[in-house]
Parts: C-alpha cells; structure tokens; sequence
C-alpha cells in the first residue's frame, strides 16, 4: 500500500474516533455514557501498557507519543511486532476476538493514551457505521501489513531487510528537527526488526554509515541518501 493511501486510512480513523465526531454521530445518552467512560492515561518511557496474556479491558487511542508492541518467542525471546505511534489505536485485535492479549504493549517514549472500556467501544462499533466502516479500513490495512512482513523476512537478505526497515520507520513515526529517525533503538531491536542476530545488525549499520546511506548518533539514525536505500530494498512507496 502507498504512504498516501495508508495517510488516509489513518486520518479516516482519526476522523471517526474523537470526541468532536462522535458527538455529531451518537445520540445524547450514548455520547454521555462514552465521555463519562472515556479516560486519559499516562505512562513513562518503558512502562508496560498491556501484557501477553492479560484479559483486555478496554482499548487504547494513542494521543500522543510511541508504544511497540512484542510478543515472547518460545525461548524467551522477544520479538518486536510493530510500533505504534500518536492516532493509533492498541488493543482492540484481542478484545474483537473474545481472547486474551496476545501481545505486549510497552512505551518507547513518554505515552498519553485515551482508555475506553471494552463494553462502550463494542457499544460505540454497533451504533456508529463512519466509525465501524474506519476500522474495518484499519483491520484490512494492518492484515495487510502483517502479510508483507512475511515476505519481508522469508524472501530479502539482512541487508534488504535493514534498508527497508529504515525507510518503513521513517515513514511511520517521522524525523525530529535534526533529521534523525523518531525513535531510539538499541542494536538488539534492530536485529529484532529484521530477524537477524545482534553482531550482523552492528555489521551492517556500520557498512550502511561508511556508504553515506545513514548517519548514526548513538541510538539514533538519520537517513541521508533515501532514493539509494529505497533502491537497496526494493521499497514500494
């Protein structure tokens, strides 16, 4: 899918779920039983939003900041899913399912969440079609997503893998005033993201740096030849 389409699915959802737009679709008892319900939650860098295995009792619209969500592999290990970023929304896969979380959400930064119970969002789904049909868009989009990761890490080398990785986390969470990615990652969640171990990630960040493809300060990284990587992953933009 094109950033310009993904744009516009996300600000569909936007659009739907906010206070604004859902006093204009809901009926006076419905939207005093939604904002009476609705909560502003406030988490730390690395506080942990939901757990693998928790029940889900809500879901939470992201106001502002980054959140990742993982799940632990069967040795233990980690394994980053995606990142979630401000105007997202975390939880709700599990809560449509009838199942338990099957993921854990984590802040990556300083998190601002508006919480709304399980009962008033199913509510909110039933009475308000603008908002089921944007988030029948963002299942079918993240559906989507989830199939081009297989592809990604059955069929690109590490080093495709990286370049696009680099220009897929730019895409989504944007560049601070110096130009650097917004996020902090350490080595080991960068091998995570492209499913190779912790040296080969060094390796290659290092190779990337020497290239000219990438600047790296610490944690961050500011890409500075885009077209060259967008080439080097056979990135679809």
């Amino acid at each position: 899918m094109s950033l310009e389409q993904q744009l516009v699915i996300e600000e569909n959802f936007s659009k739907a779920f906010n206070k604004e737009s859902l006093r204009e679709s809901l009926n006076s008892a419905d939207f005093e039983v939604y904002e009476k319900a609705l909560k502003v939650l406030e988490f730390s860098k690395g506080d942990v939003v939901f757990d693998d295995g928790d029940s889900p009792k809500g879901v939470y619209f992201i106001e502002k900041g980054t959140a990742k969500l993982s799940k632990s592999g069967v040795y233990g290990k980690d394994q980053i899913l995606r990142f979630c970023k401000d105007n997202d929304l975390i939880g709700y896969r599990s809560l449509l399912c009838g199942e338990n979380f099957q993921a854990k959400a984590e802040a990556m930064t300083p998190l601002k969440v508006q919480f709304l119970p399980s009962d008033v969002f199913l509510h909110l789904l039933e009475v308000d079609s603008k908002l089921s049909y944007a988030m029948l868009q963002k299942i079918a989009y993240e559906l989507g997503e989830s199939a081009n990761t297989v592809t990604f890490l059955a069929q690109k080398t590490v080093r495709e893998r990286l370049a696009e990785i680099l220009i897929l986390l730019e895409q989504k969470l944007g560049t601070d005033p110096e130009g650097f990615i917004k996020i902090s990652l350490t080595r080991e969640e960068i091998a995570n993201l492209i499913g190779t171990a912790t040296e080969s990630a060094i390796r290659l960040i290092s190779e990337f740096k020497q290239d000219d493809l990438i600047s790296v300060e610490g944690r961050n990284i500011k890409i500075l030849n885009r077209d060259k990587l967008i080439k080097l992953g056979h990135v679809v933009i």
